[in-house]
């Protein structure tokens, strides 16, 4: 009986410290997802950047022989160490290195895990900008009031080991990737990544699957010129920053090209003809994009981004 008892009572400590380990945890639904034979990502759900726990941002995994690079690590450090659970259960290689997509809050919060662990952060050059402003602290201190717990007063911003700012390959394990160098397109600096043994590219935030994008303060112009420039590759699969992976990445990229296009062609007439935004606004048919999620949170602040970002371009 006594040793019924005492196996019963360290039953019953396991499962409360295991209890109490979850408890530091998102209650979020978080899957690793198999795209190609190295690569594997995990899909934030769709809704504001403080929705379902801050999980509302994708980050990618390549697995090699000899290590793990990541791409993304998600807006949380929560999130990056459920993530980095989820990362164990398909390898025990440690973490070499991570790629940063672009310095935006929903990507980057996790970093300090895996720098912490001591992966090299690769960061595409731009993002020195962010980085170096008054609003990356200040949304910080607004992220640890509206995402609580999950981002805290231990959470930092983690500058990057080194930029990148053009085109380069890293190879691990037999494992070549192509950093590609965006520039200023979604965000002060964005770069993408193709895994080229499997055809796979992982585009960041200039694809936004399935839903309207966030434009904020984008080059429009450069982000469409990099967008056609990717669409020529022989690509097998695309994960895009946020929304499911796709089988059919130029469909996608498609789609995305419209829609910019569209909202430079409108709010480029309107800057022409001296039309004030709101009746611009009013006057143009949103009919092809007005069913996409999102569309009611994000169309009208994209177009006016655009509006006063082609008013700029008129002036040089």
């Amino acid at each position: 009986m006594r040793v019924i008892a005492a196996f019963f009572t360290l039953l019953c400590l396991t499962i409360g410290l295991n209890a109490h380990a979850d408890d530091k945890l998102p209650p979020v639904v978080m899957e690793l997802i198999k795209v190609s034979e190295h690569v594997y990502y995990v899909q934030g759900a769709p809704g504001a950047a403080t929705q379902n726990h801050g999980f509302i941002s994708n980050a990618a995994v390549i697995v090699t022989d000899e290590g793990v690079i990541l791409f993304d690590t998600l807006g949380t450090p929560a999130l990056a160490q459920l993530f980095l659970q989820k990362l164990k259960k398909v390898t025990d290689k440690p973490v070499k290195k991570v790629i940063v997509s672009h310095y935006h809050a929903d990507h980057i919060y996790g970093l300090q895990v895996f720098k912490d662990l001591g992966a090299e952060i690769i960061a595409p050059a731009g993002a020195e900008e962010y980085l170096n402003s008054e609003n990356a602290e200040t949304l910080l201190a607004s992220r640890r009031a509206d995402l609580a717990p999950w981002v805290n007063a231990d959470t930092r911003l983690v500058k990057p080991d080194r930029y990148v700012d053009g085109n380069e390959e890293i190879t691990l394990g037999g494992v070549t990737l192509k950093l590609i160098f965006n520039g200023k397109a979604h965000s002060d600096g964005d770069q993408s990544v193709l895994v080229e043994p499997d055809g796979v590219l992982l585009i960041g935030d200039l694809i936004f699957e399935g839903r309207v994008p966030f434009v904020g303060d984008a080059n429009t112009k450069i982000w469409l010129e990099r967008l056609k420039d990717m669409a020529q590759g022989k690509l097998t699969a695309m994960v895009p920053g946020h929304g499911p992976m796709s089988k059919k990445p130029q469909e996608v990229i498609k789609t995305t090209v419209q829609y910019i296009e569209f909202l430079r062609e409108t709010m480029g007439k309107a800057v022409e003809d001296m039309t004030p935004f709101d009746e611009a606004y009013a006057a143009t048919d949103w009919g092809d994009f007005i069913h996409l999620p999102a569309f009611e949170e994000a169309n009208r602040r994209n177009a006016y981004q655009v509006y006063l970002s082609l008013e700029q371009e008129g002036m040089q």
